[in-house]
């Protein structure tokens, strides 16, 4: 019998998440999204592949002109023993030189953070999705859930009547 790996969901384009910070889009509000390469050693590619990641505390900084995820946690690869690797390690991120000193910019007048909102796998490269994104204020986040909450409740209605009607 074999055995069940985690899939993820794979997109019409080819591109295969794996792994989503769903908290980024409730706790920040996003701006500009772009993609980003990673710098990974062998035993981070294979445990992301089963999608083993988890971003929820973290962010990309920009130090020395370059640019770092930092608080990305991927877990270690069983099978990799002593060639293992850290799990809350530092990674390079890879951006072009202009790009990297126009987001230093953005962060430092405008107060904004740079934060990773998923790991996909496209064209069998590794890339990370950051957002240019300010934080929400607790009042911001409480009147979208009400959104959504209301939102859910008109298609429940329009569902119900839609079935009322073929009937």
């Amino acid at each position: 019998m074999a055995s069940k790996k985690r899939t993820s969901s794979t997109q019409p384009d080819g591109v295969r998440v794996l792994v989503r910070n769903r908290r980024a889009r409730y706790d920040y509000q996003i701006h500009e999204t772009l993609e980003a390469g990673i710098v990974l050693v062998g035993s981070e590619v294979k445990s992301l592949r089963d999608a083993h990641g988890n971003l929820g505390d973290a962010y990309a900084t920009i130090e020395g002109g370059e640019a770092w995820l930092v608080g990305a946690q991927i877990q270690e690869y069983p099978w990799a023993n002593q060639f293992n690797h850290e799990p809350l390690r530092k990674r390079k991120l890879l951006l072009h030189r202009r790009e990297i000193r126009r987001l230093a910019i953005k962060i430092q007048q405008r107060g904004q953070t740079l934060i990773p909102v998923s790991i996909y796998l496209k064209g069998g490269k590794i890339k990370v999705e950051l957002a240019l994104a300010t934080g929400k204020a607790q009042y911001e986040k409480r009147d979208a859930t009400r959104e959504a909450e209301a939102k859910r409740e008109i298609d429940r209605e329009l569902r119900r009547d839609l079935r009322r009607d073929l009937k």
